[in-house]
């Protein structure tokens, strides 16, 4: 009888895969996955509830490998347990079109739960999951019947470690007790500028004691019995989330490279393979795993029995509690509730039937009013600003207050960041909608997670208040100016800066039903007047620019305008209309979705042959691709400054008097120069 495969030589696998892949490459990071090899063989075979044959399954455990730069160590674990991704694809690490990018994708390689390698996202992603599966347990379980019951686990380096996002994600996930969050720390003292002794001393157990986890450890992170009672304790938590303290050497096996920044993001070289080789006794050729390793790794019948049972106690779930049943598959497969088409129609409605200034803050927080309660799976929040967002909804129960009720709200805490990448996590999780405030001027802070949002394709609503020099005293520091066009510069995002109520209502509609990427809503502090349903209107809207209101006469020019500026475009047609000039106003709520639409359309809004004018509170380049060069944007290309609101806007000429000027000036250019626009 053969003697039992040894969980070395099991882990032995991962780190030839990962070895072997790199240096097929020419390029990679092979020290963490060496390094963190024991780690994965214990989680993966003894406690990872999973099915390789459906990477869908709603109740799945969630694996998140933070520090994604590792990525061959999640490729070979997904390659060997028996996920679609075969061994050809590890052969294509980091080739263009292969399935093994140089960091992990979710959507790109099966198994992968989110795009990791901006570091600390991925750890902050996973508070998010855990968070979701939290909530959602607690909306639909009921007695005997959990259908939602399953861990979210993540391994993390120093460099995770070392972003402020972990600070923001990891204090919220101590004050949420997600007691089924798992942190493994790669605690091997490297990063890729050598020894972090230098500029990282943390007292990283601590630490996170202090957010509220429970630690274990240090332990020894290539002792499997070590890792697979830190993992059983673990599992034994209530009420606090834990951390797994692993000591590790980046580079195991390794007999010149081990423990060295050498071997943290470059091939180990041929002569070093060769040596590393012989001496953890894996006698293979380059990619080769023998039979018996690869059936010891196989988690193909173990998945499909764990989801089977699953299965039937989700059919028993179905027939106690039918409504509930079908709101989870609907809600887990991204669709809006079957009422949706009524739902839309009747907040449009009542949005059309608006009439006064109403600042479009408060406009969306009216069609949160209405859509919490009919759109079950929203989930809301902001960063200490929901009074100023106006985030929450009459409907919305603030998690820190719900008691015994269904919390719907969360309040995130002066954390933007934190909270855009845990709203990632969320929507990556499944069963719900996130969306989440905070001041326009203050996307900066969560840039890089709303450009996940996009990259990642998850429906995730940024509702970013205070959209300009309107908000008035609080001066240039919180008075956006660069932020709307470069948000539009984001692939992928749609970013709307609406005009009035129906229009925050239409982008409201537009960003839930979209599934396949992420919203920001721009929206004022000042009040905004109301423009009326136009016949058609809404649908107009949703194509992103529309023709607001028609020249009275032949048409001689066209004015853009987004947002509190379509007032000054309204005034300033009006004032043009008096001397005789007859300019149409198109309102580009987003120009992201104007910009998908048809030729026809595009051109039907802004005519070739007629001088264009844009106007917008904002920086002015990005409106040249609509007005070319020899059209005029009138906007702010420098910072605000600190006064009330109307004084700023005249200091800055954004007047209709002033705007009616450029027009006039623009049309006689162009009448001077034979029309060559």
């Amino acid at each position: 009888m053969n003697a039992p495969i040894s969980r070395r030589t099991l882990a032995n696998a991962l780190r030839f895969l990962a070895v072997d892949a790199v240096e097929q490459a020419k390029s990679g990071h092979p020290g963490a996955p060496m390094g963190m090899a024991d780690i994965a063989e214990v989680l993966w075979r003894d406690h990872l509830r999973h099915n390789p044959a459906n990477p869908q399954w709603p109740d799945r455990d969630r694996f998140v490998l933070s520090n994604g730069h590792g990525s061959m160590l999640l490729y070979a674990l997904l390659h060997l347990a028996g996920y679609d991704l075969p061994l050809e694809q590890l052969q294509r690490f980091r080739q263009l079109g292969s399935k093994t990018a140089g960091h992990p994708e979710v959507g790109h390689t099966p198994g992968v739960e989110t795009t990791t390698g901006p570091l600390g996202q991925g750890l902050t992603n996973a508070v998010g999951m855990a968070l979701a599966e939290k909530l959602l347990a607690r909306r639909y379980n009921r007695p005997g019947l959990d259908i939602v019951d399953h861990r979210t686990w993540v391994f993390v380096g120093d460099g995770c470690l070392m972003e402020g996002i972990s600070h923001e994600a990891c204090s919220l996930a101590g004050v949420w007790g997600l007691d089924k969050l798992t942190c493994f720390y790669d605690d091997n003292g490297i990063s890729i500028d050598g020894h972090v002794d230098g500029w990282f001393r943390d007292d990283t157990p601590a630490r996170f004691r202090a957010y509220g986890w429970d630690v274990i450890g240090p332990i020894d992170g290539h002792d499997a019995v070590a890792v697979a009672a830190a993992v059983a304790e673990a599992k034994t938590s209530r009420g606090k989330p834990t951390l797994i303290v692993c000591r590790t050497q980046i580079g195991w096996g390794s007999p010149n490279k081990v423990g060295t920044h050498d071997v943290h993001g470059a091939p180990l070289g041929a002569a070093e393979i060769a040596a590393t080789r012989a001496a953890l006794d894996w006698p293979h050729a380059p990619f080769e795993v023998p039979a018996e390793i690869r059936a010891a790794w196989d988690a193909s019948s173990a998945g499909a029995a764990v989801e089977a049972e699953w299965q039937q106690r989700f059919a028993a779930y179905r027939a106690q509690y039918p409504e509930l049943a079908a709101e989870f598959e609907r809600t887990q497969a991204g669709g809006l509730p079957e009422a949706w088409p009524e739902i839309r129609g009747e907040l449009l409605s009542t949005a059309a039937a608006k009439r006064g200034g109403i600042a479009s803050r408060k406009s969306s927080q009216n069609c949160l009013d209405f859509l919490v309660d009919c759109v079950p799976e929203l989930l809301g929040g902001s960063a200490d600003l929901t009074g100023s967002n106006l985030t929450a909804g009459k409907g919305s129960v603030a998690w820190h207050a719900a008691g015994e009720r269904l919390p719907n709200y969360l309040s995130y805490g002066v954390r933007e960041f934190g909270m855009s990448a845990i709203m990632n996590g969320i929507a990556l999780h499944g069963g719900l909608i996130p969306y989440g405030g905070t001041f326009a001027v203050f996307s900066d802070y969560a840039r890089n997670a709303i450009r996940m949002s996009a990259l990642m394709q998850q429906r995730v609503i940024y509702v970013l208040t205070h959209d300009s020099i309107g908000l008035g005293e609080d001066g240039p520091t919180h008075q956006p100016i660069e932020h709307v066009g470069s948000l539009r510069l984001i692939p992928g995002l749609d970013v709307w800066r609406p005009c009035d109520e129906l229009e925050t209502a239409v982008a409201w509609c537009e960003s839930l039903e979209r599934r396949d990427g992420p919203a920001a809503l721009f929206l004022s502090r000042q009040n905004l007047e109301q423009c009326g349903d136009l016949a058609g209107r809404a649908a107009a809207i949703a194509r992103g620019g529309y023709v607001l209101r028609e020249a009275d006469g032949p048409l001689q020019a066209v004015i853009i305008a987004t947002g509190s500026e379509i007032g000054l475009a309204l005034t300033a047609q009006q004032e043009l209309a008096a001397h005789g000039v007859a300019v149409r106003v198109v309102s580009m709520p987003c120009c992201e979705r104007f910009d998908r639409q048809t030729p026809a359309w595009k051109k039907s809004v802004l005519p070739p042959d007629i001088p264009r004018i844009a106007i917008e509170a904002g920086h002015p380049d990005p409106w040249r691709k609509y007005v070319g060069m020899v059209g005029e944007v009138v906007g702010i290309d420098s910072f605000g400054a600190s006064g009330p609101a109307p004084a700023l806007y005249e200091h800055f000429g954004l007047t209709a008097a002033h705007l009616a000027r450029v027009v006039v000036e623009t049309i006689a250019r162009e009448s001077a120069s034979d029309g060559d626009f």
